[in-house]
């Protein structure tokens, strides 16, 4: 026997491979289906490739790769006999053989015994070889196989890559110095201290000073002050600030000039009043603590629905998803997507083309893998209802065991996560963040076919005015949801609140326990009216007085997308970086008509901003180019506004950046600048410094808009194959540098932003109203984009409250979500892997609501 197995496996053996570190081995799931061993095919795994199938998938997988000898798993899962007195639990068979299984079933070792079963099988016959087979098996076989049993879970991180390793310990860290001069680090509104870049900003770990850092060739970066302020006072070590998370942050050492790692970098940074230890207490393994949780035990029960004897509903569409450990923030987002037709007909009708078309390596497909969960939750094959006579069992048990598994993304989690430092993590996460991010997927692996992420998509019209000429400028740009504020300052229960507040201090401050929290009420129409306001514009450069100025910017739909996303701006962070989540309800409504916010464009009367773009300052033009000629300044108006008790040079300034019109207009720009870490500095002026004679002889140097880079370049760069747009808009990004706009090119391939967003003169800020779904990802805004623009679904804007998701806890670090989605008429809620009717939807307590519009007729 043992001679015919060998002769038998001897065409096969060249594909029969040993798993070498780094291999993935998916013993425990399909990369097609949810199918396990559990399953009643069992699961078998390719042992060439190592990739799992289901008994519907293999032989697909057999087809395209012509890959013979799978290994095929069994997991045999039966309820203990009831009545045995204390009886041992029964041997298993193959005992070692599935180390390190992730399946759906929570196994209790008190009411289930397993048998496990291995063999080998040969395609196309289906030859069968039970394992283990020491004797009879080649050697190679047998390691093969031992080594497939024993893998660990393909989900587990991988070791460090080998640069990773090279980053040693900085010598400093352990003697660092740090000044007691009482700096105190905002959890936003950085810039840097000399030139006012916004990006790129290092915080030095000796005496808090925040500066940019150094110039890329691709016109990037910043402008290297971070290392001249090491050069002027030799403090080695900073950090870079939007790195910092509770697993750690980037480090850099001036002296070493190399990225380090700094083991004291939490008390580092606490003593900047950055507390990572509290940005790190979180929710664990999937259990819902938190450490402030009394004052949000209704908030639990309310969007939990809690005490109310919900009915579990099961068959296609209402299969739960489960939570693979702080994942839920996840799972709420896929159900609702996976609820809308676009995305269904994308994923699920295309099915079986997707499947067959997958790459050799499906698990990285995400097209593969949105498939497969697609037809998890709509299927109905993984939400079955119990058998009459397994109820009736239980009832005569006098117990209840609950039916619903729900499905286990797990392969869509790793790819979708995968580089990213935080949804990498098993860490509660934002829910609007990784709407975002999920988008972003769609987009980029939707080229040139249908994509359903167009039902989200519309235009903004940003209309921005300067306050002191009055003059305006239109521009527009693609976004995919709309944030609201929350005025709590708009609550009906004011008087009630502002009690509370009184009490809880004076509890504080008697050390006696706390009172019963109040939670805001806001109506909806304050916050959709806080929404419509106008904003001011920080670090507005005017391009009519060439200077800057006071801003303010209004936003309006340029269209209104079939399914609108709406987000409640619930979290904000503390003095001491840790989220925190604001506790009001608003009262949602069914229905919304958001034709009022259409946008008019340019109006009769209003006249627009000339397109002049402020001067360009190399970096080496930066260095000592400081002037601090005194500047035309009301000082009556700076002394009216300074016996209010602001400072008198933020006073100073306020009255010169609003062109001296008044201590009123002065006063609001004080109020939209006053938690500036520089609000009390002197007023200082950089020169501007002229750029070179390519750019005309407008004053100050400025460069109009209109005037392109030069001919000759942009016919060097198009006879390249490169898109005459493109090229203008690298080269005006490289200040006309053919060489630095070739590379430009090359590092920005998939850029097709807008000549209007590209050209746009004043300065607007990233953080408004809307949302952009492309500074959560490096893509770009739209990959089927076409020379009319974007591709939106305009059309009217009244809609229907379809689905909303709810948090619960005190900050998106911590916490659990849920959603509620209506389906067939009835509201249904989602949590985790339970599915049920829901008798009271919380609307009012959500904290992401999603609107289908409502048809003409």
């Amino acid at each position: 026997m043992a001679t015919d197995l060998g002769e038998l496996l001897v065409p096969y053996m060249p594909t029969i491979r040993v798993p070498k570190t780094g291999d993935r081995v998916f013993k425990s799931e399909c990369a097609f289906s949810f199918d396990s061993p559990e399953s009643e095919g069992g699961l078998y795994v390719c042992m060439n490739t190592f990739l799992g199938f289901g008994r519907e998938h293999v032989e697909r997988h057999y087809r395209k790769t012509g890959q013979s000898v799978y290994m095929h798993l069994k997991r045999h899962v039966k309820e203990k006999a009831t009545g045995a007195a204390g009886g041992a639990i029964p041997r298993r068979r193959n005992g070692k053989v599935f180390l390190d299984l992730e399946l759906n079933r929570d196994f209790n070792g008190e009411d289930y015994e397993y048998e496990d079963e291995a063999k080998l099988v040969i395609f196309p016959d289906h030859f069968e070889i039970p394992l283990p087979n020491i004797e009879e098996l080649p050697a190679l076989v047998t390691i093969a196989c031992d080594a497939v049993l024993n893998a660990p879970s393909p989900y587990k991180k991988q070791e460090p890559e080998s640069w990773e390793e090279d980053i040693q310990v900085s010598r400093h860290a352990r003697s660092l110095r740090q000044l007691d001069n009482g700096v105190k680090i905002p959890p936003s509104g950085w810039k840097c201290q000399r030139c006012e870049m916004r990006e790129n900003l290092w915080l030095n770990l000796t005496d808090g000073a925040i500066f940019c850092g150094k110039w890329f060739f691709d016109g990037s970066g910043g402008n290297g002050h971070a290392l001249d302020h090491y050069k002027q006072t030799n403090h080695p070590l900073a950090v870079k600030l939007d790195t910092i998370t509770p697993d750690g942050a980037d480090v850099y050492s001036f002296e070493e000039e190399e990225a380090v790692l700094d083991p004291h970098i939490s008390e580092h940074l606490s003593h900047f009043g950055i507390d990572m230890l509290q940005m790190q207490q979180r929710t664990e393994n999937g259990h819902h603590t938190d450490n402030n949780a009394r004052p949000r035990v209704s908030e639990w029960e309310v969007i939990q629905e809690s005490g109310m004897k919900l009915k579990a509903v099961y068959g296609p569409g209402y299969t739960g998803i489960k939570n693979l450990g702080n994942s839920c923030y996840m799972g709420t987002v896929l159900q609702v997507l996976f609820s809308i037709p676009d995305f269904q007909r994308m994923y699920v009708g295309n099915l079986q083309r997707i499947f067959d078309y997958s790459p050799l390596d499906p698990t990285q497909d995400f097209a593969t893998q949105m498939a497969k969960l697609g037809h998890g939750l709509l299927s109905g094959q993984y939400s079955k209802p119990p058998m009459k006579s397994e109820l009736i069992e239980q009832v005569m048990k006098e117990e209840y065991k609950l039916q619903q598994k729900g499905v286990s993304p797990r392969m869509l989690k790793s790819l979708v996560s995968r580089g990213h430092p935080e949804f990498s993590s098993n860490r509660q996460q934002d829910a609007h963040e990784l709407f975002l991010h999920l988008i972003n997927f769609v987009e980029r692996n939707s080229g040139g076919s249908e994509n359903p992420s167009d039902v989200f998509r519309f235009l903004v019209e940003d209309r921005v005015q300067c306050c002191q000429t009055r003059r305006v400028r239109y521009t527009q740009r693609v976004d995919y949801c709309i944030q609201l504020p929350a005025p709590i300052e708009a609550a009906t229960n004011r008087e009630e609140l502002l009690a509370y507040e009184a009490k809880r201090k004076e509890a504080e401050e008697n050390m006696r326990p706390p009172p019963e929290p109040v939670r805001a009420r806001i109506p909806f129409t304050a916050c959709l009216q806080a929404f419509t306001e106008p904003e001011n514009v920080p670090d507005f450069w005017s391009s009519a007085l060439q200077a800057k100025s006071a801003g303010v910017k209004t936003s309006r739909f340029a269209s209104f997308p079939e399914y609108l996303v709406l987000q409640i701006k619930k979290f904000t962070f503390g003095v001491d970086w840790v989220p925190k989540k604001l506790d009001l309800a608003i009262d949602v409504p069914d229905f919304l008509d958001l034709s009022r916010l259409r946008a008019t464009g340019l109006q009769a009367g209003e006249e627009e901003l000339p397109d002049l773009m402020p001067p360009i300052v190399l970096p080496e033009d930066t260095r000592g180019t400081f002037d601090f000629r005194s500047p035309e300044i009301d000082e009556a108006a700076a002394m009216q506004l300074a016996e209010m008790g602001f400072p008198l040079e933020a006073c100073r300034k306020a009255v010169y950046y609003t062109g001296n019109m008044g201590p009123e207009m002065a006063f609001n720009w004080i109020i939209a600048h006053m938690e500036e870490p520089d609000f009390a500095e002197p007023l200082t002026l950089p020169s501007m410094m002229e750029p070179g004679p390519s750019t005309s002889d407008s004053p100050m140097g400025a460069m109009p808009l209109a005037n392109s880079p030069p001919e000759e370049s942009i016919s060097i760069l198009t006879s390249m194959g490169f898109p005459r747009a493109h090229s203008i808009r690298a080269l005006k990004n490289t200040n006309n540098n053919l060489e630095r706009a070739l590379d430009w090119i090359f590092t920005h391939p998939e850029e097709e932003e807008s000549d209007a967003l590209s050209d746009m003169a004043d300065t607007e800020p990233n953080d408004n109203a809307f949302s952009n779904a492309n500074s959560h990802s490096d893509s770009t805004l739209s990959p089927d984009r076409d020379t009319a623009g974007p591709r939106v679904k305009d059309g009217p804007g009244r809609y229907e409250l379809f689905a909303f998701i709810s948090h619960m806890g005190a900050s998106t670090m911590s916490g659990h979500y849920i959603c509620h989605i209506k389906k067939e008429g009835r509201w249904v809620i989602y949590n985790d892997h339970k599915v049920c009717l829901s008798e009271r939807p919380p609307k009012d307590l959500g904290y992401i609501y999603f609107y289908r519009r409502l048809s003409s007729s």
